[in-house]
């Protein structure tokens, strides 16, 4: 089984698989379970401390867990619906795996500045999903026509305008920044809808 094959199971990056094999971080005792589980041994054989056991006496196969889901930019998130060719896993760019059923376009994003703070840090990541229409309340990834990147809000729905359009707020969840506007004047569209969060405890 390679790193990144590893790392897929245990819903962290290669390069976490890396420092966990080299010493320079250890793994949590949940990761340590899940990698036991992926490479078909004991967890006390990891550690050092027992020998090896195998659960079984063939080679385990890989079998990622939960829904695999690729981690973008905030630029590709901005254009995501017209991507015909999602980016795969191990083509320049770090994967999560959702614990929960995902839609094929769903992906990941990492939280960055701090108008959704506190709730969210950066640093954290977030998965999308582009197949779960938002309700009212509900946090998402919009994009505005005239911005470049996409943005992280909360969903509000105002109703329509005169001429039937939608009419939608992009509220910050740190009142120090203004509340962004899908509307006749400000065109856009929603993304995604929030439906996991990841935070990591660091040393």
């Amino acid at each position: 089984m390679t790193q990144q094959e590893l790392a897929t199971c245990c819903g962290v990056s290669r390069a976490a698989v890396a420092q966990w094999e080299n010493g320079s971080t250890k793994p949590s005792l949940k990761h340590l379970q899940q990698a036991a589980d992926s490479l078909g041994v004991w967890v006390s054989w990891i550690t050092g401390e027992g020998e090896y056991s195998g659960l079984e006496d063939e080679a385990v196969p890989f079998r990622p867990r939960g829904f695999n889901v690729p981690v973008i930019d905030y630029i590709s998130a901005g254009s995501w619906g017209e991507i015909t060719d999602a980016y795969p896993p191990g083509r320049g760019m770090d994967s999560l795996v959702s614990e929960q059923p995902t839609g094929p376009s769903a992906f990941a994003l990492e939280v960055r500045g701090n108008s959704m703070e506190t709730e969210f840090k950066e640093g954290d990541k977030i998965i999308v999903d582009p197949d779960t229409p938002p309700q009212p309340g509900d946090l998402v990834v919009a994009k505005l026509d005239d911005q470049e990147e996409a943005t992280f809000k909360k969903y509000r729905p105002r109703g329509t305008d005169d001429d039937s359009q939608p009419v939608i707020d992009l509220v910050p969840l740190n009142e120090d920044w203004p509340t962004l506007h899908i509307d006749k004047d400000h065109p856009g569209s929603i993304i995604g809808t929030v439906i996991e969060h990841r935070r990591y405890c660091r040393a």
